[in-house]
């Protein structure tokens, strides 16, 4: 069962029925978090490589980053570069990857460091990123 209120989303299964998820997940019994409040309260059963996914983004910043992505690979005409696209599909190797964020933290006036630079692995990371970044910097 999962359920979102306001900004908080709670997902949890009865502790016989297994919940299948994205990555393998087939035990989860409990998760709670809010987005609000940066806490999260409750993991219990998670397998330990559990992630939860939140598009923070808006539209906007997964364009320019996707337009970006697109130069600093120099992908032909007409590739397809969503929001979902990861740079390792897209050709892309560490070395790739370091000037792609070098053009966003020049495209965005941010600074990423490099524990939150090894996390980007799709566009979509690399745009929520940006987004938690520039609304601290705003702040």
């Amino acid at each position: 069962m999962a359920s979102i209120t306001g900004s908080a989303i709670s997902i949890s299964a009865p502790a016989r029925k297994p919940v299948q998820a994205i990555n393998g997940i087939t035990s989860l019994r409990s998760v709670s978090f809010s987005s609000q409040g940066k806490s999260f309260p409750s993991i219990r059963s998670a397998p330990s490589r559990f992630r939860i996914y939140c598009s923070a983004a808006n539209q906007e910043t997964v364009d320019k980053v996707c337009a970006i992505v697109k130069k600093q690979l120099a992908l032909p005409e007409g590739t397809a570069v969503t929001g979902n696209s990861k740079f390792s599909e897209l050709g892309a190797d560490s070395l790739d990857t370091v000037e792609i964020v070098m053009g966003l933290e020049e495209a965005f006036e941010i600074t990423v460091d490099e524990g939150s630079a090894q996390d980007i692995a799709t566009v979509q990371d690399a745009a929520d990123l940006i987004e938690k970044l520039v609304g601290d910097k705003s702040a």
